[in-house]
């Protein structure tokens, strides 16, 4: 799954881009900030089972989210956010919004699945496929599948019946084995997995973020 640093890899490249003049160091921050948030709901795995991804990685979380700016901004008389942060501040929390989204939560429902409706509906879904043209076959996309299903569909994904595997997790290793040998009646070694960078695309961008991150900010210098 994609790593909190490439969430916020993705998030600050995207900032970068759509801030123009207002990226700076706060907001940096704050874009940073948004865009953990959903990961936070990890915590509440050990009391609720099924919580990651779910609780903080709903669409419900970013529409809310942008209800209550566009309420603020747009339809109220005085706008609490513009008359306290300005002009700047409302641009900073929209990007804000937008980097919940697309670099918070759908990377996520594209690598494993997001419960995309949770609470109102408890199901996980993933978005993953191949788009691409063949001079033999013509376009082919497989995102979309409307064939007939050849079985019968598998029980749908819940809270209910399945979680990810988080930082809280100790699992068996896949690594070297204790310094037993592995003898007969001997506790199988566990470990907790803290993902930085699992495939070689999600290294790059790190690196990539952090060259574009720091060149910007010393612009705003």
């Amino acid at each position: 799954m994609p790593s909190t640093l490439v969430h916020v890899a993705i998030a600050l490249l995207l900032a970068a881009g759509l801030l123009g003049e207002a990226f700076d160091r706060r907001s940096a921050l704050v874009i940073a900030g948004a865009t953990i948030l959903p990961d936070l709901d990890v915590a509440l795995e050990p009391i609720l089972s099924g919580a990651h991804r779910s609780v903080g990685h709903t669409f419900l979380l970013p529409t809310l989210v942008l209800a209550v700016l566009l309420w603020d901004t747009q339809f109220r008389a005085d706008s609490w956010l513009r008359e306290r942060y300005g002009e700047r501040g409302v641009n900073v929390a929209f990007v804000a919004v937008v980097c919940l989204f697309g670099a918070a939560i759908v990377p996520d429902l594209v690598v494993g699945g997001v419960n995309a409706f949770y609470p109102l509906h408890d199901q996980f879904y993933t978005v993953d496929g191949r788009l691409f043209y063949s001079t033999d076959r013509g376009w082919v996309q497989t995102f979309v599948d409307l064939s007939p299903p050849a079985q019968p569909q598998d029980r749908p994904r819940t809270t209910g019946n399945f979680d990810f595997r988080t930082v809280l997790d100790a699992e068996p290793t896949l690594g070297q084995s204790g310094g037993d040998g592995g003898s007969a009646g001997s506790q199988q070694p566990v470990e907790r997995l803290f993902p930085v960078a699992m495939t070689g695309f999600r290294a790059w961008l790190l690196p990539l973020s952090a060259f574009v991150t720091g060149v910007r900010l010393r612009q705003a210098d």
